[in-house]
């Protein structure tokens, strides 16, 4: 009763202070474990559900979430037009990202999938940033992810079509991630929360009819909102945070620790042991990064 009868805006302002205190890397890390956790889980939904079925039941569900915790169109009338846009703008990229990565994960491994992911990032860490140095590292995350495609090129060349369209929309993600973010963790979230709403209606025509199955099974529902907890909730929230504390290249060079989250998650909960090929190009993508200087 009593922290009831404390004012929601007191609480606001503490659970504030309280994410100011912690450091952003902590953020990040959280982030990196369950933006791989949750595609694992999914990737057992496979048996059951499509993947587009899979990834409308993510989306659906994270906006769920997020509706209710935050109700995102109480701020939205207030927002300026570039604002709006940029909402608008990463709720289609969400939306298409998603899908693409499940439509990729569903044929190439987990970890190779996440070292291709990586790739965007790499670029936005090193862009403008010429330095010998940094062309070494280039050089380097280019040579991985080239042994990762020389791997599945024969094997699956769609699985490596959708991986790199991941790929790319993954770099707009931390792109407008960080326009959203920009004047703080909690103002981002809100409008991350009206982007995944906006996802939600785009993607609705992607995955609705693969995903109808699942509303007949109370299980794969469950699970399938669990996916969308640990994929989109967490994740999304945790870089939100962390976004609003570091710079954009920074962030992107923090994702190094991606590919070593996804190999490890693929081990952990798919079983799906890395060969020497990929793990020296999962390596020399995890170098790059770590020589880099910014």
């Amino acid at each position: 009763m009593q922290y009831a009868s404390v004012p929601l805006a007191a609480r606001c302002a503490r659970a504030g202070s309280l994410t100011q205190r912690l450091p952003p890397h902590l953020f990040f890390v959280t982030s990196a474990v369950f933006h791989y956790l949750g595609p694992a889980f999914a990737v057992l939904l496979f048996a059951q559900l499509a993947p587009l079925g899979v990834a409308w039941l993510r989306i659906a569900t994270a906006a769920a979430i997020f509706a209710l915790w935050r109700r995102p169109w109480r701020d939205v009338r207030l927002l300026d037009a570039r604002t709006r846009r940029s909402i608008l703008w990463l709720g289609a990229v969400l939306a298409v990202m998603n899908a693409s990565f499940y439509l990729a994960i569903e044929r190439l491994p987990l970890a190779s999938v996440g070292a291709i992911e990586f790739l965007g990032p790499v670029v936005l860490a090193f862009a403008g940033l010429a330095t010998r140095r940094n062309l070494i590292a280039l050089a380097l995350a280019a040579g991985g992810v080239y042994i990762l495609t020389g791997v599945h090129l024969v094997a699956d060349a769609r699985g490596l079509c959708f991986a790199f369209a991941n790929c790319a929309l993954f770099m707009l993600y931390v792109i407008l991630g960080h326009r959203i973010a920009g004047d703080g963790g909690a103002a981002g979230i809100d409008r991350l929360a009206a982007a995944m709403l906006v996802a939600m209606i785009i993607a609705l025509p992607i995955g609705l009819a693969d995903a109808l199955p699942a509303f007949s099974h109370p299980i794969l529902l469950a699970a399938a909102a669990g996916v969308g907890l640990c994929s989109s909730v967490i994740p999304y929230v945790c870089d939100q945070l962390a976004m609003a504390r570091l710079s954009r290249a920074t962030f992107a060079f923090l994702l190094a620790l991606l590919p070593a989250t996804a190999t490890a998650i693929g081990i952990l909960v798919l079983r799906q042991i890395p060969s020497p090929a990929e793990l020296a190009g999962i390596g020399l993508v995890i170098i790059a990064v770590a020589i880099h200087r910014e």
